[in-house]
């Protein structure tokens, strides 16, 4: 058993992984943005789910909900699934505060990132980026920083397990009821890297789709951009990797 949590569970890929991962016997920690959407968790936590609440716009409250975690029992892995595809939220929900909690959190040796296809119409620079949410952000940047992001953790983490996972166009709150891809295979690969023992969910550094090693845009693996992006975000919120 392991004890994972899963940012962003009220609904959609993040419920889907969190009731799977309960069902396997796992000790899940579930997250939702606010009091109301955490009431429409109560069946997880009826099933022995914990909770974290907190806003990931407010980097205040992802650093409370990563100093809650670190006073309790240790976390295993981290599925950072919390995701919103326009807005202002977009980058500081998309990639700061995934980084935030990497920085942040003691403990976990598997981290899963939710990428996404349109990562590959991001732009690898860093100018202009409104990292505090002040006017919209873009998704396809947001996507191909937190794939980078991965990467530069499997390369300066080498004892923790990270990767990042494309889990297709699904059809979600997000993706819309008309999104071609599988539902239960938009989930499962996360789980998997989050909780098998099987020898390819014990590799790291990869980009996955429905667990299969894809590449990535180019920029993902280029150290320089990778040393680029963790300068401009411990820049930005005074807390280093």
């Amino acid at each position: 058993m392991s004890r994972i949590l899963v940012t962003g569970s009220a609904d959609g890929l993040g419920r889907a992984a969190a009731d799977a991962l309960l069902s396997a016997g796992h000790d899940v920690v579930v997250h939702a943005r606010n009091r109301e959407r955490a009431a429409g968790l109560d069946p997880l936590a009826d099933r022995g789910a914990h909770l974290v609440v907190g806003d990931f716009m407010d980097r205040d409250a992802v650093r409370r909900i990563a100093a809650e975690l670190n006073d309790a029992e240790p976390l295993d892995a981290v599925i950072h699934n919390a995701g919103v595809w326009s807005g202002p939220a977009v980058m500081p929900v998309n990639i700061i505060a995934p980084y935030l909690l990497t920085a942040m959190l003691r403990g976990p040796r598997r981290l899963v990132y939710l990428s996404s296809s349109s990562h590959f119409g991001g732009r690898p620079s860093l100018d202009g980026i409104d990292w505090r949410g002040r006017s919209a952000g873009s998704y396809a940047d947001s996507k191909l920083f937190v794939t980078t992001l991965a990467a530069a953790v499997a390369r300066l983490r080498p004892e923790v397990l990270s990767n990042a996972v494309d889990p297709g166009w699904v059809p979600t709150k997000m993706g819309g009821p008309s999104a071609p891809d599988d539902l239960e295979l938009g989930h499962q690969t996360q789980e998997w890297l989050a909780s098998s023992d099987e020898p390819e969910a014990l590799t790291t550094g990869g980009y996955w789709y429905h667990r299969q090693r894809l590449q990535p845009h180019r920029a993902v693996h280029d150290e320089a951009f990778q040393d680029r992006l963790l300068q401009v975000l411990a820049q930005k919120t005074g807390t280093t990797l």
